[in-house]
């Protein structure tokens, strides 16, 4: 239909919690706390990082690697809850009962696949999900890539979502932004050395800052916090997280230490969207898709006979 912003201030929270892998009841009171918290600060909408409603498989063995992946992949299985399930359903309550959008991760079972997917819930139940579309090698064991990500329309907003590496790659945040998205979560699990919340935050605010200026838009992002073992494989996560502005300014650091649960407050503005987009320096509408054509549908290689 036709664009039409309704909001004009937004107070989003961006969270880390220690979430273990099949330990999904668990995960979800240490989201329930954290989720208070956000509340308390009168924060709309509260992110959680990827699979922060089913646990990360660590994925870096160092053993045998046929026995390691027939356990882990077993043990991704049992952790993965469908769209429509038990676990999805108590994070809507939640929502409900603390009058708060939220958003977390999970591995998906979509039946026959699995996918990391990203949900957007709130009172009246699942509101949108995004399924990671790029698979890091390490990760393609466990779940395919997903589709073409959505716009959710939302009384805070429009707003779209890019997992973890997807937000490395400039297309996964066009797909949104020529959706109309405002507000791009950025959910990670990354432990990019050196192991520390500022370590992390050096190597995503590349990406992150070029993603919201490129496009002009919001971003919220956070980190994975928290040894998680599984199979025998461990791994361990610095936690971190940031608020991007339309310009690619840094609105809001990480609060907390590494390696401790944490969250970050901040208000975004339609306001300050409006005045970044009608400057001369917002980049999206010197786009010319005209040109674009072979990114989609490369020319024949020379001798590549038919």
């Amino acid at each position: 239909g036709d664009f039409l912003s309704m909001w004009s201030q937004v107070r989003v929270a961006a969270g880390a919690v220690d979430a273990m892998p099949e330990q999904t009841e668990s995960n979800i009171e240490k989201i329930d706390t954290w989720t208070s918290r956000a509340a308390e600060h009168g924060a709309d909408l509260v992110l959680f990082q990827e699979l922060s409603l089913t646990g990360f498989i660590p994925n870096h063995p160092d053993g045998n690697h046929e026995q390691w992946l027939r356990t882990a992949l077993t043990a991704a299985r049992s952790a993965a809850q469908p769209l429509n399930g038990p676990a999805v359903a108590q994070l809507a309550q939640l929502a409900r009962a603390k009058k708060i959008l939220i958003s977390a991760g999970m591995l998906e079972d979509a039946g026959n696949l699995l996918y990391n997917t990203q949900l957007l819930v709130g009172s009246d139940g699942l509101l949108g999900h995004w399924r990671k579309m790029h698979i890091p090698m390490f990760e393609t064991p466990f779940y395919n890539g997903g589709g073409v990500p959505t716009v959710v329309e939302t009384p805070l907003g429009r707003i779209g979502a890019n997992i973890c590496f997807d937000a490395l790659l400039p297309e996964s945040t066009r797909l949104l932004a020529v959706q109309n998205v405002e507000i791009v979560l950025f959910p990670f699990a990354a432990d990019p050395p050196p192991r520390t919340v500022v370590g992390w935050a050096d190597w995503a605010a590349t990406a992150l800052k070029a993603r919201c200026a490129e496009n002009g838009v919001f971003g919220v992002a956070c980190n994975y916090v928290g040894r998680v073992e599984c199979a025998g494989v461990q791994q361990n996560f610095p936690g971190g997280g940031m608020a991007v502005g339309p310009r690619g300014e840094i609105l809001a650091d990480w609060p907390a230490k590494t390696d401790e649960p944490g969250m970050l407050i901040v208000d975004l503005s339609a306001d300050d969207l409006r005045a970044a987009r009608g400057e001369p320096e917002y980049l999206f509408r010197f786009r010319r898709p005209e040109l674009y054509g072979t990114l989609a549908y490369p020319p024949a290689e020379p001798g590549a006979g038919g």
